[in-house]
């Protein structure tokens, strides 16, 4: 667990010399993968290779160097929850031994484009979008309908990811929706081996809409095997998102009303909220992935970054704590108060744990990833309910969410405007607390962020939601063999 800060500017510099000017600068499609010609002719007979392409590309979500380094911050979408939480300011940096993210939170990565933490999402992201072609492409392209209801929802899945893959991208590399600005280049089609231009903003997010919606198509009547695979709901909840971030709140309102009605999830329960978020079986969760041992994470992994009872960083000496002014707006009579600890440091140790509890002690990562669970939509029914002028909805799906976490809620009736959706942006923070999802709240809400006391860089500095130091820049590798794009967002 050394600092490895010289080898990973190694690491760098050779990825930038070794990418040439065709498709390998993307590092696109993950070695397990058959071909996309190979996939066409045998689909007809033999759909078991397009699921294994497809289950291929969710393990891309959890595998470790899929973002193409070998640092210990390179473990797919949980990896880059940890950036978005502390560029948001809700996720401190406390204690700092290792330099994994001393770069990031002090926002010399955010304004360097040659740093590893520039290039990690943007390999990721477009490695997941290449690989999710390939399956369009083997099933008929993207105009087709696929003929059986396997293909039907492995074609449902695929475009899926490939909206979660822009959306996230999207969030990343620009500073808020704007339908005019060339952010992004577009690829969909499996051949990638020539660059593109910048799309803009309404072109980029016309494809995360069109490829939802017909993801919640495909997927009507598929009833999935385990919450490591998208269905109807998942796709209902990225494109509450993606409206969100458009400013589209009429959807956002449907959408996540369905969700709460028809998705047959729970809220998570008390006893829940400090079981330790690492069973995928809990009823809340809609999305997430069962870890064993035979995925073999380790170290580098979330929980290896997070947990003080998983033999990690949070545990040797790189801590990662609550802000602590969002710590102290909580009310004792708060149960998720008590998921931190002032003893810790205000580490999570109450609500992401090992169930062994012992401190360092699990090695190999058996504990779940979690990616979604229905209480996001709660918060964000209430948001857009507010958003909207529908107030009394918005205080009343509020006041469900909080009626099993504080004891103390008879405030909530008596808010309107701007103090209502600044409670609902606060109880957002405070409810998904380390699960990735405070960035995208931050910049729907146009919010600044002011850090607290306990982080060891730029606290109490007030930065805006749509500051260059809160994006990330497209990376070296693409602005130098991508001939296309040579200036940033």
């Amino acid at each position: 667990m050394k600092n490895n800060k010289l080898f990973l500017s190694l690491v760098t510099s050779l990825l930038f010399v070794t990418v040439g000017c065709n498709d390998e600068f993307l590092e696109t499609e993950p070695t397990q993968f058959i071909t996309q010609e190979q996939l066409e002719a045998a689909s007809v007979n033999n759909p078991d290779l397009i699921r294994g392409s497809v289950a291929g590309i969710y393990s891309l979500m959890f595998e470790t160097g899929t973002g193409g380094t070998t640092g210990h911050n390179d473990f797919g979408q949980k990896g880059i929850d940890i950036w978005t939480d502390m560029l948001s300011g809700d996720m401190a940096l406390s204690q700092n031994t290792y330099n994994w993210y001393r770069n990031h939170v002090d926002y010399q990565a955010s304004t360097d484009f040659t740093r590893n933490e520039c290039y990690i999402p943007w390999r990721y992201y477009y490695r997941i979008i290449r690989s999710t072609n390939i399956v369009i492409d083997a099933l008929g392209g993207n105009d087709a309908t696929p003929n059986t209801d396997e293909k039907k929802w492995l074609m449902g899945q695929a475009k899926a990811l490939r909206a979660y893959a822009y959306f996230y991208l999207a969030q990343l590399y620009t500073r808020e929706y704007n339908a005019t600005q060339e952010v992004l280049p577009i690829y969909t089609a499996s051949d990638q081996s020539a660059g593109r231009p910048k799309s803009t903003g309404a072109e980029v997010y016309a494809v995360i809409i069109d490829d939802l919606n017909d993801a919640i198509s495909l997927l009507s009547n598929f009833n999935r095997t385990n919450k490591t695979q998208i269905n109807q709901y998942v796709a209902k909840g990225l494109l509450a998102y993606a409206y969100g971030a458009m400013g589209n709140n009429d959807q956002v309102f449907t959408l996540t009303q369905d969700i709460i009605t028809n998705g047959g999830f729970t809220l998570t329960t008390q006893a829940q909220l400090l079981g330790g978020f690492n069973d995928v079986n809990t009823a809340s969760w809609m999305w997430g992935v069962d870890l064993t041992t035979n995925q073999g994470l380790d170290l580098i992994s979330w929980w290896g970054q997070m947990d003080l009872y998983t033999y990690s960083y949070q545990w040797a000496g790189d801590r990662k704590s609550i802000d602590r002014a969002l710590w102290d707006s909580m009310p004792a009579t708060d149960v998720r108060k008590g998921q931190f600890t002032a003893a810790s440091g205000y580490r999570p140790v109450n609500k992401f744990y090992d169930p062994a509890r012992v401190i360092g002690g699990q090695r190999v990562i058996t504990t779940d990833y979690l990616y979604m669970r229905v209480d996001e939509f709660y918060l964000l029914h209430a948001e857009a309910a507010a958003k909207t002028g529908r107030e009394t909805q918005a205080k009343a799906i509020l006041t469900q969410l909080l009626t099993s976490r504080n004891s103390n809620i008879g405030y909530i009736s008596t808010l309107t405007g701007a103090a209502l959706t600044d409670e609902i942006y606060k109880q957002t923070k405070i409810e998904l607390w380390g699960e990735g999802k405070s960035y995208l709240a931050m910049k729907r809400n146009r919010a600044t962020i002011n850090r607290g006391s306990n982080h060891l860089f730029q606290a109490g500095v007030a930065v805006p939601y749509n500051d260059v130091k809160l994006l990330f820049k497209i990376p070296q590798a693409e602005i130098l063999n991508n001939i296309y794009i040579q200036d940033q967002n």
